[in-house]
């Protein structure tokens, strides 16, 4: 199945690889980890050190699927989960 930012912007983020690229605190940019929670505001990852949590709309992050890099605004996922996972 190939996987778009559409798609992945409507999916289940838990458990995904995921990188910050930009970000309005530049002590996030480079953080990258295993997403281990989400809420409507916020990604917690799990990095090699600790536990980061992030305010979505200040980053713009990247996933890695089947070997693509997506790179997704922050604000576009900023719902909250369920609500995000529902959208059509």
């Amino acid at each position: 199945m190939e996987i778009n930012k559409k798609k992945l912007a409507k999916s289940e983020l838990i458990g995904l690889n995921i990188k910050v690229i930009r970000s309005d605190n530049p002590f996030n940019e480079g953080v990258n980890g295993k997403i281990i929670d989400e809420t409507k505001n916020m990604i917690v990852i799990e990095t090699e050190k600790q536990q980061k949590k992030l305010i979505k709309d200040q980053c713009v992050f990247e996933f890695m699927l089947n070997n693509e890099k997506i790179t997704i605004q922050g604000k576009s996922i900023n719902k909250k989960p369920e609500d995000r996972i529902k959208q059509r």
